[in-house]
């Protein structure tokens, strides 16, 4: 099979790779989607992991061949596979705190060297405890490349569910990307009056029609003074910060009120430092927390909202590439312009 090989920094092959073999209790998927996430940019970009892995974590695809024990899914079934799951019996998923779970941490889908996701290849091996509870089919009439939404639609599930946002508050999505974009649905879903910031105008268009209520350029307009206007001068209730950019958590806690829950999506960087008056959070009571990655307990609900169209996430597809093509789509995800929104890999087109 042909596979996207990291071999470091800013460096991605494409090589010829044995298919995976399979054993006991464990599946192969013929990968037909795997959306390009901005964790994986990091880790190329930056060569912030040993090479050499196969990437890719957003996959959806069809399964090839079942191990032996093997009873929930058959040859010719349509997938998608979550990389992650925790073991439910330790002190952090007695908490559910499950991305800080041993287990959890390690990935269990590979496409050969170190298990790293494994979507950018022809073929995925996808370990047991993966395959016990981290797969879902895919109802027939839902495209490859809307499945493998379901990954990232969770992780973002999980941030407002962790916000404890409700009817009644305001809330900022801080970023339009694709990320952005899946916060901003998921509230309108839930009937939340919702303002976001981008400073690419294509973005904050699309941010209006998929439910806010009014988007803004940071750069040019004063989002506190919007939000406090809309709250009889308090500010915002809760934020979901979905981009990376310096001062742009200031930013957040200015458009808040006393007590404002703000959520840190895409500070994943251990690079990245923030710093803030300490009595924006102690004196007034704000709750600054994190949210990473996803969580078992809404992979159901999760696969829900992508496979009924209830949050319209394949219309966020904007570029499609084949396997051999993988770095336009890296560096057009690194570098987006007006016209990019999410960017998916076909790895049997090559």
């Amino acid at each position: 099979m042909r596979a996207a090989v990291y071999r470091g920094k800013q460096q991605v092959e494409i090589e010829e790779l044995p298919v995976p073999e399979i054993g006991a209790g464990e599946i192969l998927i013929r990968v037909e989607a795997c959306g390009i996430c901005h964790t994986d940019l990091k880790k190329i970009e930056y060569g912030l992991l040993e090479p050499p892995r196969v990437f890719g974590h957003e996959t959806a695809g069809v399964v090839a061949a079942v191990g032996d024990g093997v009873t929930k899914f058959a040859v010719g079934d349509a997938v998608i596979g979550f990389h992650h799951i925790p073991c439910k019996k330790c002190f952090y998923c007695a908490r559910k705190l499950y991305a800080q779970c041993d287990v959890y941490k390690r990935v269990g889908i590979t496409a050969g060297f170190e298990a790293a996701g494994g979507g950018y290849a022809q073929y995925a091996r996808v370990m047991p405890w993966i395959v016990e509870h981290g797969v879902e089919k895919i109802p027939a009439g839902v495209s490859f490349e809307q499945a493998s939404f379901v990954e990232p639609v969770n992780t973002c599930l999980k941030g407002v569910e962790q916000s404890g946002v409700r009817p009644g508050d305001l809330a900022l999505v801080l970023g339009q990307g694709p990320i952005g974009l899946i916060f901003t649905m998921l509230l309108k879903q839930r009937g939340i009056e919702t303002l976001t910031t981008d400073t690419m105008e294509a973005r904050r268009e699309q941010s209006r029609r998929f439910g806010a209520a009014l988007s803004m350029n940071p750069l040019q307009e004063d989002l506190g003074a919007e939000a406090r206007a809309r709250t009889e001068g308090r500010g915002a209730d809760v934020v979901f910060i979905a981009a990376s950019a310096p001062g742009i958590v200031e930013q957040a806690i200015q458009a808040t009120r006393p007590g404002a829950r703000i959520v840190l999506f895409a500070q994943t960087s251990d690079k990245e430092r923030i710093e803030i008056s300490g009595a924006d959070i102690c004196k007034d009571e704000r709750m600054l927390m994190g949210a990473y990655s996803a969580d078992v307990d809404l992979q159901v609900e999760s696969a829900r909202l992508v496979f009924s169209g209830e949050i319209p996430v394949g219309e966020l597809v904007t570029h499609k590439f084949p396997l051999p093509e993988i770095m336009d789509g890296v560096k057009l995800a690194t570098h987006p312009d007006e016209k990019s929104l999410k960017i998916v890999i076909l790895p049997q087109q090559i």
